[in-house]
């Protein structure tokens, strides 16, 4: 960048930053808001070029280089449409807010959502909170994990800058492999002479949360929160980058910042634990699973005709924490044996017309119904008192565009010996705005108390597109 100026969400002029972060609130195109100052930075670019932020081709090519796993990229362009237009936009778009917004109720529902606090306001949008490495001293150290290459996997390497500890460290960015992704687990042998009427294999797949896992702890003190100001959905719920700056902040005197690489989030960081099944119409078959405390719980409750074998397998450590994990799968499955015995469809092919529905209810209650087609994804969600329905409509547009990107497009490489070989965001193979479908959603008002609705609306809409498609989730498209 030598020669060039910058300009960052901060040096945006006052009327550019009120305009876009008051859009952004407007649409809850901002949740946990890690992303969003960049994205701000890159539509004004466009925006003072004179381009037609109305026009979603636009939007889509200025947010090629972006990724906001929260928000499933649709708030984004309604923003954008906003504020090119001067008001709500489209007929389509979320509830138009008045000034004088509950933002009580709206972190309420980011917090049911989110299971920790999270600012909705237009300091998030404009990236004045603070996340996992952010308010350390000055003078704090760097710490950085040795390579992946490196035999000795605990060591950690210090410097007084950055570059200098990636340097020591012997870290490699941007790496993705030619090894393509297949199922780790083979969906078992039916008995001879007969065949499953469902099979599922599904592949590694990487969370893909912007924020690499950070915190920054001083001598004697507790760290930093790796979480912050939400987001990961479940991939940080046990990260230990806390307790990795606190032990090394009080082994050295100094204030420690942690700082997990790309590399390391993705090798080190909790994935959904693969699975592989084969069932009968009348539910019973087998289903193994990678051994994850609490998986074999889960399927039995959905599937109680199954036989569940949990095996060993060589890979990155799994975690039920992560959005819906094994539960979501399970409802994929319940979902196509109902659809087998109703004769409607087969797991197998594409339906007739290409579209596929699927209703489920979560255990606290939450009813999300999803219709999938190829260019549109219907939501229909009762998760008791919406609270603020921008925000619960910006989460179930965001989970339903999590569940569509995973079945349709996600995988990792993993070798033999349990490596992941995709170290790049692009190779996670999460989809983008312009290969995105238009996700409605309707709120049902309820009287009832406010329930989390991201994950029955994952597991409605993975189950409704893997009925769509016809293609099981250990084929991906999207490489």
């Amino acid at each position: 960048m030598a020669g060039r100026n910058i300009t960052t969400a901060a040096g945006l002029s006052h009327d550019e930053q009120q305009r876009w972060a008051e859009a952004f609130v407007a649409c809850g195109a901002s949740q946990c808001g890690f992303c969003t100052p960049g994205i701000v930075c890159r539509l004004v670019g466009h925006e003072r070029r004179g381009a037609d932020l109305r026009d979603r081709t636009t939007v889509d090519k200025a947010l090629a280089a972006h990724l906001c796993r929260c928000t499933g990229w649709q708030t984004i362009r309604e923003a954008a449409e906003r504020v090119s237009t001067g008001s709500a936009g489209s007929s389509a778009g979320p509830p138009d807010r008045a000034s004088d917004i509950d933002r009580s109720a709206a972190a309420e529902r980011a917090q049911l959502e989110t299971g920790g606090p999270q600012h909705t306001d237009t300091t998030t949008v404009l990236g004045a909170v603070a996340f996992g490495a952010d308010g350390a001293p000055q003078d704090a150290l760097f710490a950085i994990a040795a390579s992946a290459d490196n035999d000795d996997r605990d060591r950690w390497v210090v410097a007084e800058t950055l570059t200098q500890a990636r340097r020591s460290a012997g870290k490699v960015q941007g790496r993705r492999t030619t090894l393509e992704p297949i199922p780790p687990i083979a969906v078992p042998d039916a008995l001879p002479g007969e065949q499953w009427d469902i099979s599922l294999a599904t592949c590694w797949t990487e969370p893909g949360y912007l924020e690499t896992d950070a915190a920054w702890c001083e001598p004697g003190a507790e760290p930093s929160d790796p979480l912050a100001n939400g987001g990961a959905f479940g991939g940080k719920a046990a990260s230990g980058v806390g307790n990795e700056a606190r032990c090394l902040a009080d082994e050295l005197g100094r204030p420690v910042r942690v700082l997990w690489s790309r590399e390391d989030t993705v090798r080190r960081g909790p994935k959904r634990p693969p699975l592989a099944a084969g069932l009968r119409a009348d539910g019973t078959g087998i289903i193994r699973i990678a051994r994850t405390p609490g998986a074999t719980d889960i399927l039995k409750t959905v599937l109680p005709a199954a036989t569940i074998e949990e095996v060993d397998v060589p890979g990155p450590p799994t975690s039920l924490a992560l959005r819906a994990a094994t539960w979501a799968e399970a409802q994929m499955l319940a979902t196509a044996l109902e659809q087998v015995r109703t004769g409607n469809t087969t797991a197998t092919t594409h339906t007739s017309s290409g579209t596929g529905t699927a209703k489920v209810t979560s255990p606290n209650g939450a009813t999300a119904r999803a219709e999938v087609s190829p260019n549109q994804i219907n939501v229909d969600i009762d998760a008791g008192n919406p609270l603020d329905s921008v925000t619960l409509r910006s989460y179930v547009i965001g989970a339903a565009h999590m569940a569509w990107s995973w079945v349709t497009s996600e995988s990792l490489a993993v070798d033999e010996q349990g490596e992941v070989q995709d170290l790049t965001i692009r190779s996670f193979g999460i989809a983008r705005s312009a290969e995105t479908p238009n996700i409605k959603v309707t709120i049902t008002p309820s009287p009832l108390p406010p329930v989390p609705a991201g994950e029955p609306v994952f597991a409605a809409v993975a189950a409704a597109t893997w009925q769509s498609q016809g293609t099981p989730p250990h084929l991906p498209t999207g490489r």
